[in-house]
């Protein structure tokens, strides 16, 4: 893996004596991370590059001690992150601090730098560089998480240097070794002067103390005396969502069907029956069909319904039939609404006329509900890659709009009205994370 910082200060070579390397000799060191490479491709007056080049043994990587690691194919001696990052640590430590014996002035000047980073997880490159004073120009790799990203600022060495250091396991959202208490004060020694200021402050710490919560807080805590920040905004940044996204959507889903009144429910593409669980429990819900085409779905829904145990009276109210939602079942035709919760994503775009078909004229419930993501809300996930779906099998994810007019062309054609509801917290611009129609039938008195 390779980082560069190049600078045109005049003389560009000091950035040999901010680095304590000197431009004419290249210099190898052994790392706790692999063999690290300095050397300078460039070194004049008008501009002057540093190169850090690690190299890494991927199979002395999956045996050294503390390794998360469980297979020797992968990509952690590629990609740049937290094996770099300890690399930038020991080789430019006493640059990392600001120190310059010979030059104590120009290490505390900021200079034009340009850092290219040419492997790097980029999704979160322009919201976490940029507010540190960097422009960040992103060049993808294809369909990859991977990406080339130049930073280029007027910053102090030190500065970009601890930037780096922090920010580039936290762009991965991952580390090679066991993350335990001394991280917390690596983080804050590294971004002292910038962390507590930062706008992702709590995104930044939870991903560069690997989700652990009794190390996030403490950082945090910490970051807070700093800021000076209010007790009550720190409890709710580190509080956890009390309602998952999946909780929601189920809360969602039985609340409209309890306005409508119905009680006769389809749950259409049922799967393992998470909704089923969730409608068994409210009385009203007379009669309950879960209907999917996979036998071992059904089976693993009869398994969570605890079918074979439950009282008669329970049991009644429950059917699990195997269909397949594209073709016309005469036998879901009569029942007060329909769900379809995270399903129409499973169908391919070519079938859709065929669902449309099979739900809206054969069976025909009073009410529908529609539940998909909103692919606009994708990159608000921080561990979610740009560009791939929140699900393999994910045919397609709609945008907004694009639901709007699939449902609205739905509801035209088959004299349904229908509206649009968010599930989950919605953000001003991208909205929420999963979108609902409920259509009406046009019939009902």
């Amino acid at each position: 893996m390779l980082l560069t910082m190049t600078t045109t200060h005049r003389p560009a070579t000091d950035l040999g004596h901010l680095l304590h390397k000197h431009p004419d000799r290249a210099q190898s060191f052994t790392t706790s991370s692999g063999v690290a490479h300095v050397f300078y491709p460039k070194a004049t007056d008008e501009e002057c590059t540093v190169a850090l080049l690690l190299e890494v043994d991927p199979v002395a990587l999956v045996r050294g001690p503390g390794s998360t690691l469980t297979q020797y194919v992968n990509d952690r001696p590629y990609a740049a992150g937290s094996l770099l990052t300890v690399a930038l640590g020991s080789v430019f430590r006493t640059a990392m601090n600001g120190r310059s014996d010979r030059y104590p002035e120009l290490a505390r000047t900021a200079i034009p730098l340009v850092v290219r980073v040419p492997a790097v997880p980029h999704r979160l490159a322009q919201r976490l560089f940029a507010p540190l004073g960097w422009d960040v120009a992103i060049t993808g790799h294809g369909e990859s998480r991977y990406g080339d990203v130049t930073l280029t600022g007027t910053l102090k060495v030190s500065d970009a240097l601890r930037h780096l250091y922090v920010l580039l396991p936290v762009l991965d959202g991952g580390k090679h070794y066991w993350v335990a208490a001394d991280e917390v004060d690596k983080l804050l020694k590294a971004g002292d002067g910038w962390l507590a200021a930062h706008p992702d402050k709590e995104l930044i710490t939870t991903r560069y103390l690997a989700r652990k919560r009794p190390l996030v807080v403490s950082a945090l805590e910490r970051l807070a005396d700093v800021d000076e920040v209010e007790p009550e905004e720190l409890d709710n940044a580190l509080a956890e969502p009390k309602i998952s996204l999946a909780a929601q959507r189920k809360d969602a889903v039985i609340g409209v069907l309890k306005d409508v009144r119905a009680k006769r429910v389809l749950d259409l593409g049922c799967g393992g029956g998470a909704l089923l669980r969730a409608l068994v429990q409210e009385p009203e819900f007379t009669e309950i069909c879960g209907v999917d085409v996979s036998a071992k779905a059904l089976q693993e829904a009869a398994r969570k319904l605890r079918l074979d145990r439950v009282p008669d009276g329970v049991r009644e109210r429950i059917t699990l039939r195997q269909s397949a939602l594209t073709y016309a079942d005469a036998a879901l035709a009569g029942y007060d609404a329909a769900v379809l919760m995270e399903v129409v994503e499973h169908v391919d775009p070519s079938r859709l006329p065929a669902l449309e078909h099979s739900v809206f004229v054969v069976a025909k419930p009073r009410t529908v509900l529609v539940t998909t993501p909103n692919v606009e809300y994708n990159p608000l996930f921080d561990t979610l890659p740009e560009g791939q779906p929140r699900h393999s099998d994910h045919r397609f994810e709609w945008t907004r709009a694009e639901f709007a007019q699939w449902a609205g062309g739905v509801a035209a054609r088959r004299g349904y009205e229908v509206r649009y509801l968010p599930i989950g917290p919605e953000d001003a611009e991208r909205g929420a994370p999963t979108q609902m129609a409920v259509f009406t039938s046009k019939d009902v008195n």
